[in-house]
């Protein structure tokens, strides 16, 4: 009996040890499987071109470009937006390729690198870049305040892939609602946190286009990481749907296929809404154990963590405009 109750107990402090782990035994688990191969090129459609045998360029206006690494497993998409001063490059993939030299050939106006969030297949790694823009949240503040901001394991997630979280030189910082002049263009700087609590979006004033990183996409949406929030991907939502138009045309950072980047509208900002706003009354049942599917719409779903570790409550509410 008194062996039994020793296996029992280890077991259960077995159990506990990996639920606390959950995240780093995750990373672990994808680190072992190696290197993800290149996805086979693809017919990316009409005004798609190959810039290499790896980046495509659509041009989604004459002033902005959506940069593709669709052979990347995730099939990034990061956002060239040039004005008459200045322009933003929104996002950076993995730093596979150099994407700042791409950048630099479609624009001769300096360029600020804006992450929408983190994560290490946004931020370029060891691709830099001479002007970093970023959010300015209290907590990222305290941990920089000469501009160097190392980013931690549960922002990075670098581990996965075997890379090491850089180190930002912080310029400029971006709170919340303010804007970014790029000379006869102006963006909004949205905060939409959930997928991660840093995650920013973009509006363009001038042409109502909205660049949103992961926070929607034409894919399984992710909201079972270490700084995921549910109550946080609620409050985004309300956000975008406040400050963009019905007819905006929304661009996020991966899709699931070809061709083009992956455009949205504002039609799936309100069925992420709704969505979220059933789970937490408890009328969508998810399926699985972790993480929990549960339908968005045909081209989205949600991946969260079970009903007894969301959390609602926004960790930075969006202060009124």
């Amino acid at each position: 009996m008194k062996r039994a109750a020793v296996i029992v107990l280890v077991l259960i402090v077995l159990c506990v040890v990996a639920f606390l782990q959950r995240y780093h035994l995750m990373v672990l688990a994808v680190r072992a499987l190696g290197p993800p191969a290149l996805l086979d090129a693809a017919d990316e459609g009409p005004g798609v071109r190959w810039h290499d045998d790896y980046f495509t360029v659509q041009k989604l206006d004459e002033r902005t470009f959506a940069l593709g690494e669709p052979r990347y497993w995730q099939q990034n998409y990061s956002y060239l937006i040039v004005g008459s001063e200045r322009a933003v490059l929104f996002d950076a993939g993995p730093g596979i390729r150099d994407i700042r030299a791409l950048a630099e050939s479609l624009t001769d106006r300096p360029i600020t690198f804006i992450p929408s969030h983190f994560h290490y297949d946004h931020v370029g790694n060891e691709v830099t870049f001479e002007h970093v823009a970023v959010v300015d949240l209290p907590y990222l503040r305290k941990r920089a305040p000469d501009g160097r901001l190392l980013l931690g394991f549960a922002e990075h997630l670098g581990t996965a892939e075997g890379i090491d979280a850089p180190t930002l030189e912080v310029d400029e910082w971006l709170a919340p609602g303010s804007t970014v002049d790029l000379g006869d263009r102006t963006l909004r700087v949205l905060y939409t946190p959930g997928h991660t609590e840093d995650s920013i979006s973009l509006l363009d004033l001038q042409s109502g286009v909205v660049f949103v990183g992961d926070f929607i996409c034409p894919c399984p949406l992710v909201a079972f990481l270490p700084n995921s929030s549910l109550g946080d991907y609620l409050q985004g939502t309300h956000t975008v749907m406040a400050a963009a138009a019905a007819s905006a045309r929304i661009f996020g950072a991966h899709r699931s296929e070809p061709p083009g980047a992956p455009e949205q509208s504002l039609r799936d900002v309100e069925d992420l809404r709704s969505a979220l706003e059933a789970i937490r009354a408890g009328t969508l049942e998810g399926k699985g154990f972790y993480p929990v599917f549960y339908p968005v719409n045909d081209r989205m779903s949600l991946l969260a963590e079970p009903t007894w570790l969301q959390r609602w409550e926004p960790r930075y509410p969006t202060p009124p405009e």
